[in-house]
């Protein structure tokens, strides 16, 4: 695989070796990997997306590891842009407050900060806020808007240099970022080195839990090393002097879960919510192989149906686009076999992305007006877990005679009848 990406041999939340291959997804270039019409003449590199699950402690995981700095230092993902976003985090960011209630004159870090959007809402409460992520060119603009933010990947030699700059910090969060790194000990443990006494870490992840529920698949790329549950979490902060105090069910990404960490013996107990989980996953089979392993015929029967409904509509004569670039629809695109001989453009409103053209598939993305220049019969929606609000804006496409595909957590069809409805 060359030096881009190198396979590793243990388990990265209990070192464990015992590792079951449970899914094997289509190969693929970086989830995120962009390219510029001048590129478009160079080939992109694929890598493994096979999915492990460890017999020691449980944890799901990808073995083939993806250089970081391939990944992120060049991001195009931005929480800004997204107005479902900006209010998660405002409301996750007041739930942070009423759960730790912070000393005035506190400060919070974010590992993984992106543009910002999240430490916008501590700094309103007072609060003074950090952020640190290897996206150079969003840090630089997020610490242009005032929200200083380090170019940089978050590890224990940082941790400790910012702790002597800065004092202990009385909040860490790490939202999805928990699930793109390798080395989540070393996270970890700069963590624990940082956070005050009484402080809390706050990390959400996509959570294996719905993955598997609602078959979210395409939440499985590079990016993403880790998909976790509780039990394995629960086991792997125990062994590193940190307690997982209390864990939330919340809905972004399709399903994610929101974990409250503190120190051992820290003054916060442990909530009824933890064992409840834990005992949810068991119920579910997710601490099984096999369990797992039969996830892949659910796949296949939905990549089925999708690409059945796709080439009757080709076979008719109807042109297709798609709505949405995130990174998950590089997953969706390869494993099903969807290229740009089905998908004419991809809208997408990331100015970042506009102009460039879809991983590997070199599909082009739009702004969302060339839904109303260009006029698609059927549209994928890629984006599904902002499919409602994308319909709700779109309405005069479906007026026009348009209609919304959304793939995902099931096949689901919106046509201009919709339109008409009250």
């Amino acid at each position: 695989m060359g030096d881009s990406c190198h396979r590793r041999d243990d388990c990265r939340l209990c070192g464990g070796t015992d590792l079951a291959l449970v899914l094997s997804l289509a190969p693929t270039p970086p989830a995120n990997a962009f390219v510029p019409a001048e590129a478009l003449d160079r080939a992109q590199e694929t890598f493994p997306l096979d999915v492990f699950f460890c017999r020691s402690c449980g944890h799901v995981q990808l073995r083939d590891v993806v250089d970081p700095r391939l990944l992120f230092e060049n991001y195009v993902y931005v929480s800004g842009t997204s107005p479902v976003f900006v209010k998660h985090f405002q409301d996750y960011a007041a739930a942070v407050m009423d759960r730790v209630a912070p000393a005035a004159g506190a400060w919070v870090l974010d590992i993984g900060s992106n543009d910002g959007t999240l430490l916008r809402f501590f700094r309103e409460r007072g609060l003074g806020v950090l952020g640190v992520d290897p996206a150079r060119e969003i840090a630089r603009r997020a610490t242009e808007a005032g929200i200083e933010t380090l170019a940089d990947f978050f590890s224990p030699a940082l941790a400790r240099s910012l702790r002597r700059e800065r004092g202990p910090a009385a909040v860490i969060t790490a939202n999805n970022v928990f699930a793109h790194a390798d080395d989540l000990r070393g996270i970890a443990a700069g963590v624990c080195d940082l956070l005050a006494d009484d402080g809390v870490f706050v990390f959400e992840v996509s959570y294996l839990v719905d993955v598997f529920e609602k078959t979210l698949f395409d939440t499985i790329y590079h990016e993403h090393l880790a998909y976790h549950s509780v039990a394995p979490l629960r086991h792997f902060f125990a062994g590193l002097g940190m307690e997982l105090i209390d864990v939330q069910r919340v809905d972004s990404h399709g399903g994610s879960l929101r974990g409250f960490v503190q120190r051992a013996g820290g003054p916060r107990k442990v909530e009824p919510s933890v064992e409840g989980l834990v005992a949810l996953e068991s119920d579910l089979g997710l601490d099984r192989a096999e369990t797992l392993q039969a996830f892949g015929a659910r796949i296949d029967a939905l990549g089925r149906a999708l690409t059945a409904r796709l080439g009757e509509l080709k076979a008719a004569g109807k042109t297709i686009a798609a709505f949405g670039a995130p990174a998950k629809a590089t997953t969706l695109m390869y494993h099903f076999a969807i290229g740009p001989e089905v998908v004419d453009f991809i809208v997408d409103d990331s100015p970042l992305k506009q102009g460039l053209y879809s991983p590997g598939m070199h599909i082009p993305v739009l702004p969302s007006a060339a839904l109303y220049d260009r006029r698609p019969d059927a549209v994928v929606v890629l984006a599904w877990n902002f499919a409602e609000s994308i319909m709700a804006r779109h309405t005069e496409y479906l007026r026009g005679g348009g209609r919304f595909i959304v793939p995902l957590p099931e096949l689901t069809e919106r046509g201009p009848e919709a339109a008409s409805q009250p």
